[in-house]
């Protein structure tokens, strides 16, 4: 497995190519080395000026065309769209090929990509279809509290709908598998229950009973050391305090809303269960500031972390 990581470069007209350059210029000349932005020579050389950093960019960039590039900072258009996805798409092919080890993606503007034509959630569904993947899982990392959410990028109604006891046995076994894979030899598995107090002996919804305590019943016959439906009122708060290595939460607000509380710039999305390792920044493109040398970095670093960790432990499970 190679150990270079390749950080794609996210919508050309946000704040992914800033920091793209300054984690590359951060970086130690040997992890510099293992590197490749896979982006636009020109916006990135852009990025350098805004940012005001020297540094030779030749070697650590796959360059692709941009027409018109540098695009403006801060505007939404369907061209900046259209490059953000072949970014993404030459990476993942260079991954399936063994070049690079491991993905780390910047930020992409959901918009801009069906603007262009390419009609995705997001990352996460993109490198699936990209990947002819059976399943791919979000699993937001951070020190004291790691998520994985059984659905994502849909609307609630239709979350609840798509709640089976199948899926969340699905989400179970992801999860368990990806933190054995960092270290964890027992994940003590917590999964959130969909209605306040779990529906409360049926008051408040039965879902809980009929979909998610079989999955939960399931995990354990299989030796998975999983508990719940627990009230994600107070679940999140016994993860964080140590209690559980992984939550298990139902849909996207349930998961994010917790972990962007207490890791807004440090927690990472990570993609499980596909055929290539791919990590990403947990935020967007913060058009509004872009160009301007003042977004923070700190989050591609952890992404760029965890993807090292997953390249020093081998291929995604």
């Amino acid at each position: 497995m190679s150990d270079i990581i390749g950080i794609t470069m996210g919508d050309p007209a946000g704040v992914g190519p800033e920091i793209c350059v300054r984690a590359l210029a951060e970086m130690g000349e040997a992890d510099r080395a293992r590197t490749r932005i896979y982006g636009n020579r020109p916006t990135l050389e852009a990025a350098k000026a805004a940012l005001g950093i020297e540094m030779d960019l030749d070697g650590h960039v796959v360059d692709l065309p941009v027409e018109g590039a540098p695009l403006p900072w801060g505007q939404l258009s369907p061209v900046a769209g259209d490059a953000a996805f072949r970014f993404i798409e030459k990476a993942v092919r260079d991954a399936e090929a063994g070049q690079i080890g491991c993905i780390v993606t910047a930020p992409i503007n959901k918009e801009a990509l069906n603007a262009a034509g390419h009609h995705y959630d997001g990352h996460t569904g993109m490198l699936r279809s990209l990947t002819n993947a059976k399943a791919a899982y979000m699993l937001l990392a951070s020190d004291r509290l790691k998520v994985i959410h059984v659905s994502t990028h849909i609307s609630l109604k239709e979350a609840i709908e798509r709640l089976t006891p199948e899926r969340v046995l699905a989400t179970v076994r992801a999860g368990n598998a990806h933190l054995k894979r960092i270290g964890i030899e027992k994940p003590r598995i917590a999964v959130a229950g969909l209605n306040p107090h779990c529906g409360e002996n049926g008051l408040f919804g039965t879902e809980d009973d009929e979909k998610i305590a079989p999955a939960v019943a399931a995990a354990r016959a299989e030796g998975i050391d999983a508990s719940g439906p627990i009230s994600a009122d107070t679940l999140f708060y016994r993860a964080y305090a140590g209690n559980f290595d992984l939550v298990v939460a139902q849909y996207h607000d349930q998961g994010h809303i917790p972990v962007k509380l207490v890791a807004f710039d440090t927690a990472v999305n990570v993609s499980v269960e596909l055929p290539i390792d791919r990590t990403s920044v947990d935020h967007g493109t913060a058009f509004d500031i872009a160009g301007k040398g003042i977004a923070n970095h700190g989050n591609m670093n952890a992404a760029i972390a965890y993807a090292r960790k997953l390249v020093q432990g081998g291929r995604a499970q």
